[in-house]
């Protein structure tokens, strides 16, 4: 017995086929419709990117470059703030669990919503950064720091070291001299420089 088709019709495009399938892609498009988009992506602007090193107009900041997918990260441009939130400490000694040395924005949540009652000053002062209403700025893992040094060295100050928020044991965690390019650690309770980056996500 031949399947009984229907047709469905919708901006001038006309589609047929098996009953049974038309309803199930009609379903799926209205559930498309329906759900929100993903939640924390912000979609990569229309507009082209600015030069690597130069202001990106609405973005919070200076146009890092594009940094390719790694691991529950999706690729993204990399916005540093137009400059610097201070000298700072890292702060509370004592192994933090959690922490990478790509992935800046996960270790700031962590830093920031920790609840040992010790408190994380470079960490802190990233998280509260704002800039053309973007309240998502983060302190960078090492390697994005690094990143930054291969791609803009310049939007930095060359004679200082920088904190990333990658620890190197309980009692220090990685900082970056971008005069020299070198990567380097420093005592939790130094004051060094701090500077918020944050995301553009490119959408798949």
């Amino acid at each position: 017995m031949k399947a009984k088709t229907i047709s469905i019709e919708a901006d001038g495009l006309k589609i047929k086929g098996p009953a049974e399938r038309m309803i199930h892609l009609l379903a799926a498009s209205m559930f498309a419709q329906a759900l929100p988009p993903a939640a924390n992506v912000q979609p990569a602007p229309q507009s082209p990117a600015p030069e690597i090193g130069k202001p990106w107009p609405g973005q919070g900041g200076i146009n890092g470059g594009f940094v390719h997918a790694r691991g529950d990260v999706p690729a993204h441009y990399l916005i540093i703030a137009a400059k610097d939130v201070g000298s700072l400490e890292w702060g509370g000694r004592g192994e933090v669990k959690g922490l990478s040395k790509t992935d800046g924005y996960t270790n700031t949540q962590v830093l920031i919503g920790n609840d040992d009652e010790r408190k994380y000053p470079a960490a802190d002062a990233c998280a509260e950064y704002q800039a053309d209403g973007h309240h998502d700025f983060y302190l960078p893992a090492a390697a994005e720091l690094y990143h930054c040094w291969l791609n803009c060295p310049e939007v930095f100050a060359q004679d200082c070291y920088y904190w990333s928020s990658s620890q190197r044991s309980a009692y220090s965690a990685f900082t970056m001299y971008f005069g020299v390019g070198s990567q380097s650690s420093d005592g939790k309770d130094s004051e060094r420089r701090v500077r918020p980056v944050r995301r553009i996500l490119i959408e798949a």
